[in-house]
């Protein structure tokens, strides 16, 4: 049975990002608070993320709460909810093809084109995957960066970059290679020759042996 380590790193790459990016999906830290300027109220620590925010003050445990209402959040908050569980989803599913596309895998036949297929199928997945990671990230640090240079926000409303933004970046980095291996992989077993199948072989007519041609009978003459 052949080992293809190619395909395999492409698929412990995407199952890492698929955790990193459940994470990403799940923790708070998506903005937090800056301490800048006049702001030196630094025993109060404010947390922000998709789903909840959190506050940790000097000498008490860390408080959360869930967001109460759905339709108060602001449009990049929505957005960035949607794409983040429509990419946890789509690793999950290219990690389950991918999967099935391993040749080690008894489950679509023996047919190594069947199983490219459907590895270059989750690589495609995972690139998809990667880019929708990628852009509620980017763009939640994009408005954190605008308005802390913006003046007329106050400085207590600030916000700076928190780790579950970084750890979005580094998964996506970890699914685009991972979705590039696989792809490049099933491009590579494309190009492969694959073996012609056996010419059918000429049956000998009734009547003679192979390698013998057998001759039509004269009709003899009769004579009266």
């Amino acid at each position: 049975m052949a080992f293809y380590p190619l395909p395999v790193a492409g698929l412990v790459l995407g199952f890492l990002g698929l955790v990193g990016t459940l994470a990403t999906t799940l923790l708070p830290q998506w903005r937090v608070s800056a301490f800048v300027g006049s702001n030196i109220i630094v025993f109060e620590r404010v947390w922000e993320g998709l789903w909840m925010n959190c506050v940790r003050q000097a000498k008490t445990a860390l408080q959360c709460k869930f967001y109460s209402s759905l339709l108060a959040l602001p449009p990049a908050l929505e957005a960035a909810r949607a794409l983040t569980c429509l990419a946890v989803a789509l690793a999950l599913a290219a990690l389950l093809v991918g999967i099935c596309g391993m040749r080690q895998v008894q489950c679509v036949g023996s047919q190594g084109r069947a199983k490219a297929h459907l590895l270059g199928t989750s690589g495609a997945l995972f690139l998809l995957t990667g880019v929708c990671v990628l852009v509620p990230v980017s763009w939640t640090a994009n408005i954190i960066i605008r308005d802390f240079h913006n003046p007329a926000i106050h400085v207590g409303q600030k916000r700076e970059l928190g780790a579950a933004l970084f750890l979005g970046w580094a998964s996506a980095a970890v699914l685009l290679v991972g979705g590039g291996l696989l792809c490049g992989f099933c491009c590579c077993d494309r190009k492969k020759p694959r073996p012609r199948p056996p010419a059918p072989r000429h049956r000998a007519p009734p009547g003679g042996t192979r390698g013998e041609v057998v001759m039509p009978r004269k009709a003899s003459a009769s004579y009266v």
